[in-house]
């Protein structure tokens, strides 16, 4: 993890005060996906990554890093900018917010434990840490897929 971490708490009002209102679509950015991205369950091409402008340049650091120590698992991109709750919540989720992404979903979903079951390389997770991103796999044990610009 970088030494202080540059991203809000992930309570409600820290939230809030760095990313601004959940959904709001006015702090999203379209930046270029990098040539390796493909979506998880067609295979086709991303060309672009909707996510919260003040993520995108960390986010984009991360996944070339990532995809430089398992490039298998970092092409399958399966979401950033969505506005919705949390799974089975009434709180908005960090996609919400356009500052989560999700990879390679196969054997990393929600109910998957890490490092038991999940297929979640390490080094993919190290490489997010890097940039102060949280991985959901190895600070609560299951969503390994999850990764989330939050302390």
């Amino acid at each position: 993890m970088p030494k202080v971490s540059p991203w809000p708490a992930s309570d409600s009002e820290s939230l809030r005060r760095f990313y601004g209102d959940a959904g709001d679509e006015s702090v999203i950015v379209s930046v270029p996906a990098p040539p390796f991205l493909r979506l998880y369950d067609t295979g086709k091409k991303v060309t672009r990554i909707r996510c919260h402008h003040r993520v995108a340049d960390s986010l984009l650091r991360a996944l070339f890093d990532a995809h430089g120590k398992a490039p298998e698992v970092v092409s399958r991109y399966f979401g950033c900018f969505v506005n919705r709750n949390m799974r089975g919540g009434s709180k908005p989720s960090l996609h919400a917010y356009g500052a989560a992404i999700d990879l390679a979903a196969t054997g990393n979903g929600n109910r998957t434990h890490w490092p038991m079951r999940a297929t979640m390389p390490i080094q993919v997770m190290e490489a997010f840490a890097r940039e102060g991103w949280l991985s959901a796999g190895a600070f609560w044990s299951r969503d390994a897929m999850h990764f989330q610009a939050t302390r």
